[in-house]
């Protein structure tokens, strides 16, 4: 009975973690299904964020989002925020924006965990496109 409870409690909080978004995620592009860069997200007073801390090709390490129109314009994107302010939902993160920084354009942004995976929504209206991000 002793090592019941400890067990039991592992079995419990085991699933909380592992749908946790913080962390390192590899994007991939949806059009050719390779891997973009890594999005290190962190979570801080309840809030999330994203930033671009490694890009794969390596001909990109020096690019700025030029077409950016907000405070990250003229920025290097390597290093760059580009998901902001979501909050916890239930069993999603929503109520923040993400960046496509090859567009400059800053979409609603909603995130959750499905199957080890990260599944990133940005949407305008009714319009969405949804990614998958792996670890």
């Amino acid at each position: 009975m002793r090592n019941l409870l400890p067990a039991l409690l592992l079995c419990i909080t085991l699933p909380v973690f592992s749908q946790s978004i913080a962390g390192r995620w590899r994007t991939i592009d949806d059009v050719s299904g390779k891997a973009k860069s890594i999005v290190e997200i962190t979570v801080q007073e309840g809030k999330a964020s994203g930033r671009i801390v490694e890009l794969v090709d390596p001909a990109k390490k020096d690019a700025v989002c030029t077409a950016c129109t907000d405070d990250r314009k003229g920025q290097r994107i390597l290093g760059m925020e580009i998901i902001r302010d979501l909050k916890a939902d239930e069993e999603e993160w929503s109520d923040g924006t993400i960046l496509d920084p090859e567009n400059g354009k800053v979409y609603d942004c909603k995130l959750w965990v499905e199957d080890g995976a990260l599944k990133m929504r940005g949407y305008i209206g009714f319009l969405y496109r949804t990614q998958t991000w792996v670890r």
